[in-house]
């Protein structure tokens, strides 16, 4: 039986790393089909040489995973932010756009800038820092998915939170994705000032 080669998340970094970019950020982003909720981006940056093997795809592992792995990135890491992107941005801009804006909040604040960004996807903002876009960069790129298990460790406690002030919507499970308990709550008691009101919620009622 051939055995099924492993994914190296590390190709896009060595090679950047061999033409002597030392600060090179990982960027991705979580929560954009959501119905309620900010959209939530995350930056990470290694040292060189930096090999952390068990990072990748935060949408495979388990909640217990992310966790341990979002304190053990938070330690490795030379760098690491978490930026939200807020509804009234989201209804403003378009959830892509918003997305994008969010990830390059990460960028902003370093000072110096990095040096190269590796975002996930396939289109980015204009940067005067060079980049490549990656499509699944999340699994990769060790940078992307160390971004992607922190982003999406912080956006689910956030939902879980605000679950305790709106319960009905299941925020604790579905963190604001369109499940049936989602869309059924939404027919029943309407929207409430986290909905994201530019995307089809199926209501046009609002909750008082």
């Amino acid at each position: 039986m051939k055995k099924s080669k492993q994914t190296d998340r590390l190709k896009f970094e060595r090679q950047l790393w061999s033409e002597g970019y030392k600060h090179i950020i990982g960027l991705d982003e979580v929560g954009r089909g959501c119905l309620a909720g900010p959209v939530v981006a995350a930056g990470v940056i290694f040292e060189p040489g930096t090999d952390i093997p068990e990072v990748r795809d935060s949408k495979a592992m388990s909640e217990k995973e992310r966790l341990e792995l979002s304190g053990k990135i938070k330690k490795e890491a030379s760098y690491w932010s978490i930026k939200e992107g807020s509804i009234s941005e989201i209804n403003k801009l378009n959830i892509l756009w918003a997305s994008l804006e969010t990830m390059q909040k990460c960028v902003d604040e370093l000072s110096p800038l990095p040096e190269y960004l590796l975002v996930d996807g396939n289109r980015f903002i204009n940067s005067l820092v060079p980049y490549t876009c990656i499509v699944k960069g999340d699994d990769r790129s060790m940078s992307i998915a160390a971004a992607s298990i922190l982003a999406k460790v912080y956006r689910d406690e956030l939902m879980k939170n605000l679950h305790e002030e709106f319960p009905e919507y299941g925020w604790d499970t579905n963190v604001g994705y369109p499940t049936s308990v989602h869309k059924k709550a939404l027919l029943k008691f309407g929207f409430t000032k986290y909905h994201r009101t530019t995307f089809n919620l199926g209501t046009d009622k609002k909750r008082k």
